[in-house]
């Protein structure tokens, strides 16, 4: 959950109403069977996705799938830049400029908490979501969304190979669930647990982390679909199709929903996706980088790093484009995911098929069939988004 799931469903919820949940349903079962194979390899190797990587191709290739990580770590910290910013303004009334260069402190509070421990980490995370989701709940219970139209949101439609704007839309919320860099994140997360170097302990591991994964991402599913249903019945209802910016749903809401707390549980919420991503973005990227370069920084220099690569955009956006840029440049960023994503899912399904790096724990064969259908599903949607942008930008 970050600032990126934010403007990608509001934006889907405000000019498409229902008809994109089922892109969020899509995306989250992929989700939940890409993070099951990333867990399925660490487990089993007792290797990252990364490390895996780097024994397994060329140096040339490690370096290039390292720099596309990168990429996509530095897309979700920009969102969470901006987010958090954004968040910040609204609370307080910070100017968005200073909300950026505010946000390069949480390294304290990352510190702090990796020193505390993994478990420490965990229980923050699912706190954190679980106060997105309470805010939500309460949103969802003023705005009373149209069942019907819920239902029917859940059925894909062909419109969204036709219309390039639900297109684009679809795609960031691809890569705002799924984020290439998670995969990386949790095949070694898998590892800081006690598991029997049994074939008996391993199996148990692997059936216990599939059922984690799934609980953790249904419910990062559910608190999507109710962003997207909140925006669907506050603005899509009411004409507001082009409520595609977090600070505009932020002011419709209250005098939408006559109710003054509504505007200020939306804007608790967005502080807390901020902070959830900036534990993981920070993560992710040490795990990257000693996985793929063999190099480990201190983790306050690796975060500020990372966390420099967003600022400096984020800083000539706001200067340059104001809000509205802001906003542009936040679902920019989640589509970048979803751009990546190939990057890590191929290698990850490669992996965890081969029986020579898996023995009796490589993916079966209707598992393995399934994951090279969503690996190829995601690269032709992409695939198919950047071809409609480039035929577009020529004519």
């Amino acid at each position: 959950m970050d600032p990126g799931n934010w403007v990608t469903d509001i934006a889907g919820g405000s000019q498409f109403a229902y008809r994109l949940i089922f892109v969020l349903l899509i995306s989250n079962f992929i989700a939940i069977l890409l993070q099951t194979l990333a867990a399925r390899l660490g487990i089993v190797t007792q290797k990252d996705l990364a490390q895996v990587c780097r024994d397994n191709y060329s140096r040339q290739t490690g370096i290039a799938l390292w720099i596309f990580a990168e990429i996509a770590i530095s897309a979700c910290d920009l969102a969470e830049v901006i987010g958090s910013a954004i968040a910040l303004n609204l609370l307080f009334h910070i100017p968005l400029l200073w909300g950026v260069c505010l946000t390069a402190l949480d390294v304290l509070a990352i510190l702090y908490l990796q020193h505390r421990g993994f478990r420490y980490l965990e229980v923050v995370v699912v706190t954190v979501i679980g106060t997105i989701g309470l805010c939500y709940l309460i949103e969802i219970l003023l705005v009373k969304p149209e069942v019907a139209g819920m239902v029917q949101g859940l059925l894909p439609t062909k419109e969204v190979l036709t219309n390039y704007s639900m297109l684009y839309i679809a795609v960031g919320m691809l890569g705002a669930t799924v984020m290439p860099h998670n995969l990386y994140l949790h095949s070694s997360l898998v590892q800081t647990r006690a598991i029997e170097r049994t074939p008996e302990g391993m199996q148990t591991a692997v059936r216990y982390n599939l059922l984690d994964s799934a609980l953790a991402l249904n419910l990062a599913f559910f608190v999507n679909a109710a962003i997207l249903i909140m925006a669907a019945a506050s603005f899509n209802r009411h004409g507001l199709y082009q409520v595609a910016e977090i600070q505009d749903a932020y002011h419709t809401l209250s005098p939408l929903l006559g109710v003054k707390a509504a505007s200020l549980l939306f804007a608790v919420a967005l502080l807390c996706s901020g902070q959830n991503s900036t534990l993981t973005g920070t993560l992710a990227g040490q795990v990257v980088m000693e996985g793929f370069l063999h190099l480990r920084l201190t983790p306050w220099l690796r975060r500020l790093i990372t966390r420099m690569m967003a600022i400096i955009p984020a800083i000539f956006t706001v200067l340059f484009y104001g809000a509205k840029g802001t906003n542009q440049l936040l679902i920019l960023s989640q589509v970048v995911l979803s751009l990546q994503l190939s990057f890590a899912v191929f290698p990850l399904v490669k992996f965890v098929g081969s029986k020579a790096l898996m023995g009796e724990f490589a993916s079966p064969r209707w598992l393995h069939a399934i994951s090279w259908c969503v690996a190829w599903l995601i690269a032709g949607l992409n695939g198919y988004l950047v071809f409609i942008w480039i035929r577009g930008a020529i004519h």
